[in-house]
């Protein structure tokens, strides 16, 4: 869990650094998306889209996924720590 919440720093941190730096270049999110040939409306649309597609197909395979391992996770002998 501490490695996680590391992880999750480590991003917010550079995240927030290069944001500073694009903004001291005067770069908006807008711009770069315009560069690209996007719209913040059109990206909101291709995301929606995206999880519209990855939502159902993630629980068809946890379907399939789940009892595999729930299996296997029974079937294991216990690790000695």
């Amino acid at each position: 869990m501490i490695r996680i919440l590391t992880m999750i720093a480590k991003v917010a941190a550079i995240s927030l650094i290069t944001g500073a730096v694009l903004s001291r270049l005067d770069l908006s999110a807008e711009y770069v998306l315009a560069q690209m040939g996007l719209t913040p409306e059109n990206l909101l649309y291709i995301l929606q889209k995206g999880i519209a597609w990855a939502i159902p197909n993630m629980v068809l395979g946890a379907m399939i996924i789940l009892p595999i391992w729930f299996l296997i996770y029974l079937i294991r002998p216990p690790r000695a720590d």
